[in-house]
């Protein structure tokens, strides 16, 4: 049986010191191979009835991942068309309570509402700033600035004792960090991150009595016979989450596909397993140059105060990293070896 590291190799040959899966993720070669005969079939002619059927089975794989029945899960193309779509669904005056510097695409649509009372709050307070008249908590599962990681149980635990919905982006922790299928009422993620595909395809889970949301982006692809459904009203939506589906990236989910073969071949633990080791190295590389990260345990991404300036030498040196807000931010996925986190510490030392 291949061991983990044997897969790795086997899928990823970077030419550079890639530590910037907290923006995207390199493709695994058996992906690039998928989108390239992806687009030789579209350019011979050919029937794309094979590209449909990955994105069925994206969709069977992801809920997997996310632990819910494969009914409850939508195919679609951004977040924030899915926060849209959320948004869309709440009476005038609804109150939603969001993090401090959470991603746009899980906030920017409440506020474009105009209508709804967004309130912010420092992610450690969120599940106790939940109250009475608070309609939906909507908060990133891991931040993207920083890596922070939200407190999901007590977040659920609060919004329940208050009647609130929970409105949870697992787009930095889906695919190394477990997903519970109880955590929240909608669950978004994108996949070009730590589920390694091309960019084009996002999920959303809903409840089983689809929590109030009304399929108002429906075109012909969200009905229970999408071929029958492609001129006037749809006559029938569908009877699962496919509802909420938008018209599909057929190449990008072609890539998809063997994305999550990969990520289901190698396990979400194993995963997790290996990019904490090396965060943590880092972290304690850190100390020993005397410079303290903002705090993330448990996360495989790692943001250093003050160092975000330095983004742009690393590039030079063919470190990939970026540069958020002036803290420098290093991410750590499967294809990172312990010697990519000493080059960083090396050239950070200098």
């Amino acid at each position: 049986m291949d061991t983990f590291e044997n897969l790795v190799r086997a899928e990823f040959a970077p030419k550079n010191t890639y530590l910037n899966t907290a923006s995207n993720a390199l493709l695994p070669a058996r992906t690039v191979a998928a989108l390239q005969d992806a687009v030789r079939l579209r350019a011979e002619g050919r029937a794309l009835d094979p590209l449909f059927a990955d994105v069925e089975a994206c969709r069977a794989a992801y809920a997997r991942l996310a632990g819910v029945p494969v009914e409850r899960v939508a195919a679609g193309a951004t977040v924030a068309l899915y926060t849209s779509l959320v948004a869309a669904s709440l009476p005038p005056g609804a109150e939603v309570l969001t993090a401090e510097g959470d991603f746009s695409s899980v906030l920017n649509p409440f506020h474009a509402r105009g209508d709804l009372k967004v309130r912010a709050v420092p992610l450690e307070r969120l599940a106790g700033s939940v109250r009475p008249g608070t309609a939906l908590v909507a908060v990133s599962a891991v931040q993207s600035a920083d890596g922070r990681i939200a407190d999901l149980a007590a977040l659920r635990e609060a919004a329940r004792g208050h009647g609130a919905r929970t409105y949870v982006d697992f787009s930095q922790a889906a695919g190394w960090l477990p997903m519970a299928a109880d955590a929240c009422d909608y669950g978004v993620s994108i996949a070009f991150k730590w589920l390694l595909g091309p960019h084009g395809a996002a999920f959303l889970v809903v409840p089983e009595d689809f929590g109030d949301l009304t399929p108002v982006q429906a075109g012909w692809v969200a009905g229970e016979n999408p071929w029958d459904s492609c001129y006037g009203p749809v006559p029938e939506l569908a009877r699962s989450a496919r509802r909420f589906d938008s018209s599909p990236a057929l190449f990008d989910y072609a890539g998809l596909r063997a994305s999550l073969e990969l990520v289901e071949e190698l396990g979400v633990d194993a995963v997790r397993v290996h990019d904490l080791a090396l965060a943590d190295r880092f972290r304690a590389g850190l100390g020993t140059l005397g410079h303290t990260p903002v705090p993330s345990p448990g996360s495989p991404i790692v943001s250093v105060p003050g160092l975000g300036r330095l983004q742009p030498e690393l590039a030079e040196a063919g470190i990939a990293v970026s540069n958020r807000a002036g803290n420098l931010r290093a991410s750590f996925h499967l294809y990172n070896t312990a010697a990519d986190v000493d080059r960083l510490l090396d050239a950070l030392s200098g």
